[in-house]
């Protein structure tokens, strides 16, 4: 006897043993135990979830002369008939039977009256690719068929098929099978077989399966083939899934920012031989189950890994943050719909691997998030007084060489803030004002006032006759900005402040100080009034009344005047302005 596949040595032939189709097996149990069956029914769902198999199954039932439950009972004669393809189940594959004149055969036969049972029965599979002159001509039979005939149309595309052929059909839809009861399905069929098995094997065969019960079993007859025990590392292998530590290692190095161990860990997986659609369909997988193991109290029951497997993705869940994992997924998800238009696959993974691994150069909400929640981390680790972990240094280096290249609109990384106990030789003593101008000295803007009673009591209030800073250099701009930011980080909620200001380049113009950045946005950013009110309030403490945030490329108010001066003197004269 020829060998028989998995699917087809174990298709069910009674209702007992479908697979998680109760809604379906109930109604149509319930209609032939009371004699209520229908003239036409249409079946819908995904492939492999056993529309055709329940349609063999009914198209026997109703013949049977002793039905049990509801199913063939399997010893009659006229059961015994049906085994042996009897001409009163006539199964029809409209992918190559879809023109009008198969139809109208069908609509000539169909008066003919059963052999040996009660009833005709047609099983039209994959009936949506019939042409529209086939549903045509199917349509008048379907409406008045004879007593005897049964209409069973089979389907996965239900949206294809005519309204007018819908309405008068039966419509049951199948679903896909959890993996729960694919697992105790293979289960059973693998201890009948006498094989062994390991659970976490069983449990990724029916991941693999992805709700078929069809597909589950062709992939465990290729497993089974693959060594005499089913091990998890053999369905792996079978599949042509990357090495776990692999795929770990990459993922891992993708969501803590380590862009050097991402690259390598792509390359060695490609290198081996792994597509790239392969790999990211694994990653995706993976980032699902950190997903899992970081979000549910029984994540190990629903991942179903091996017990190692799962350590590690769940050491990598605890410290991995959950916006991390989501923007992953999400770059991973468009890099695989966009990867079957690519020319160069390779290019495209690694892309989207170094737009994972680096947010700090992404510019999108989820990026910025991030690196939000990074300064935030920072800030506490450094108010519990523990040293901060510095950024890796691949990203680093690629960051500090392409800064040049950096837009104008995109933050620049952060550097190492300083620890407590490095105090600048200003800490203790108060700054000496800006001196007075020598020409034409603009008013400085009075301080606001305050209760007589409560002046000494101002935390914020500026002695008559500020000491000088030892050394002399208390009055330099560097040494006013250092005592600036020293006070700010002291303040609550001042962290996105702190680290915008870290940059500023201090200088003076007049009794003004000057604060410069070549970033428009860090600009705009401290220029607001969210950030301005915090900076002047700071400044007060420290003696400073006049201070400008100015962006690098805008031209200097001296500039300003005298163009305005130029044209005022001069106003039948155009006047170019080159830089």
């Amino acid at each position: 006897m020829a060998h028989l596949s998995l699917y087809r040595k174990y298709r069910p032939a009674t209702f007992d043993k479908i697979v998680r189709q109760e809604h379906v097996v109930r109604v149509l149990t319930n209609q032939i135990e009371r004699g209520e069956v229908g003239h036409a029914y249409l079946f819908t769902g995904p492939r492999g979830t056993g529309k055709t198999s329940v349609a063999r199954i009914f198209a026997r039932a109703v013949n049977c002369e002793h039905p049990v439950g509801g199913s063939p009972c399997g010893e009659c004669s006229v059961c015994r008939a049906l085994a042996q393809n009897s001409l009163d189940i006539v199964e029809i594959d409209a992918a190559s039977n879809n023109g009008v004149n198969e139809m109208r055969d069908l609509r000539e036969k169909v008066q003919y009256p059963p052999v040996s049972g009660r009833y005709k029965v047609y099983i039209i599979d994959e009936v949506h690719m019939l042409t529209d002159s086939a549903f045509n001509a199917l349509l008048k039979t379907l409406e008045e068929p004879p007593a005897h005939a049964i209409f069973i149309l089979a389907t996965t595309e239900p949206h294809k098929i005519p309204a007018t052929i819908l309405s008068r059909c039966m419509r049951l839809d199948f679903k896909l099978i959890p993996e729960e009861d694919l697992e105790k399905h293979l289960a059973g069929i693998l201890d009948e077989l006498g094989r062994p098995y390991e659970r976490e094997a069983v449990a990724a065969i029916a991941r693999a399966g992805a709700g078929s019960d069809r597909d589950m079993l062709s992939i465990a007859e290729m497993c089974l083939a693959y060594g005499d025990k089913l091990t998890y590392q053999g369905v792996t292998s079978v599949l042509g899934s990357a090495d776990f530590t692999t795929n770990l290692a990459l993922a891992e190095a993708v969501l803590s920012g380590d862009l050097s161990a991402a690259l390598s860990a792509a390359e060695g997986a490609l290198s081996s031989g792994k597509s790239a659609g392969v790999l990211l369909k694994d990653l995706l997988e993976l980032l699902n189950q950190i997903a899992v193991a970081k979000m549910c109290a029984n994540a190990e029951k629903l991942l179903a890994l091996p017990e190692e497997f799962y350590r590690e993705v769940e050491r990598v869940a605890k410290k991995s943050d959950g916006r991390a994992v989501l923007r992953a997924t999400e770059i991973f998800s468009a890099a695989e719909s966009e990867l079957r238009f690519a020319s160069s696959p390779r290019i495209s993974l690694e892309t989207a691997v170094l737009r994972a691994a680096m947010p700090r150069t992404d510019t999108d909400p989820d990026a910025l998030i991030l690196r939000i929640s990074a300064l935030e981390k920072q800030l506490s680790a450094l108010s519990a007084g523990a040293p901060v972990q510095s950024a890796p240094a691949a990203a680093s280096a690629l960051e500090t060489a392409s800064a040049p290249e950096r837009e104008e609109d995109e933050l620049p990384p952060l550097p190492e803030p300083p620890p407590f106990d490095d105090a600048p030789p200003w800490e203790d003593a108060a700054p000496v004002p800006p001196p007075a101008p020598k020409a034409a000295p603009r008013p400085a803007p009075l301080p606001k006032a305050m209760p007589a009673d409560r002046t000494a009591q101002a935390p914020f209030a500026q002695p008559e006759e500020p000491p000088t800073s030892p050394g002399g250099g208390g009055d330099s701009p560097e040494a006013l900005f250092g005592l600036f930011l020293r006070k700010l980080r002291k303040l609550p909620k001042s962290g996105v402040a702190y680290a915008l200001c870290r940059d500023l380049v201090p200088g003076r113009e007049g009794d003004t100080l000057v604060l410069t950045t070549d970033v428009r946005t860090v600009c705009d950013t401290l220029n607001s009034e969210r950030h301005r009110p915090l900076m002047q309030e700071v400044f007060a403490q420290i003696g400073v009344t006049q201070f400008e945030v100015r962006f690098a490329g805008a031209p200097r108010a001296e500039e300003k005047d005298g163009i305005q001066q130029l044209r005022e003197d001069f106003p039948g004269y155009p006047i170019d302005i080159k830089r």
